[in-house]
């Protein structure tokens, strides 16, 4: 897609998002959602799934959009919203972890459950 000098698509200027970039605004974003997201140990263990070298590349673009969504400043309804803010992330999460839930294994799980512990 090509863009328009001076118009910045994604919020990221004129540099890219680097793999640490992204994994630090999933978790800055996972932590401040974790209050509102009654699901947030899937929503780690789709995370988990989405890196695995052995998940499937259908199931890895569908987890990554949706996380993407998840992390990305634009949305339907800003995440600062109180009480709605996740709502539209929660309905993008659900469908994407339940159209991918047989590739996310219990290794996956088990590495959402202490991640979320060191997190905490």
């Amino acid at each position: 897609m090509a863009q328009q000098p001076g118009f910045d698509f994604f919020g990221f200027g004129n540099k890219l998002g680097d793999e640490s970039e992204v994994r630090a605004k999933f978790w800055r974003t996972a932590k401040k959602a974790a209050r509102q997201i009654p699901f947030m140990e899937e929503v780690v263990a789709a995370y988990y799934c989405a890196l695995d070298k052995k998940t499937p590349l259908r199931a890895k673009g569908i987890l990554l959009a949706a996380l993407g969504y998840f992390v990305l400043p634009v949305d339907v309804i800003p995440d600062f919203v109180l009480g709605l803010g996740f709502t539209d992330d929660i309905a993008v999460l659900t469908a994407a972890i339940t159209a991918v839930s047989a590739h996310i294994t219990p290794a996956h799980r088990k590495a959402a459950k202490e991640a979320i512990a060191d997190k905490s």
